[in-house]
């Protein structure tokens, strides 16, 4: 059985009835990872805003090459 950890608590998810896949995280080193959440918490965890915030730049700079 897979240990998982809850993204928003980061108490481990012991119930499989329990559990619910968020996303999958891609890694620059490696497969990435599966971010899960227990299901009270599922709606209250907000992804990575390091993420949105190097996509956000990413996107100006294409927006506003010449």
């Amino acid at each position: 059985m897979t240990l998982r950890f809850c993204r928003y608590c980061d108490e481990p998810i012991t119930d499989p009835d329990d559990v619910v896949h968020l996303w999958h995280e891609e890694s620059m080193s490696g497969p990435g990872r599966d971010v899960w959440a227990h299901r009270e918490h599922a709606d209250l965890v907000e992804p990575d805003t390091a993420l949105v915030r190097i996509l956000a730049r990413v996107l100006i700079a294409e927006w506003t090459r010449p």
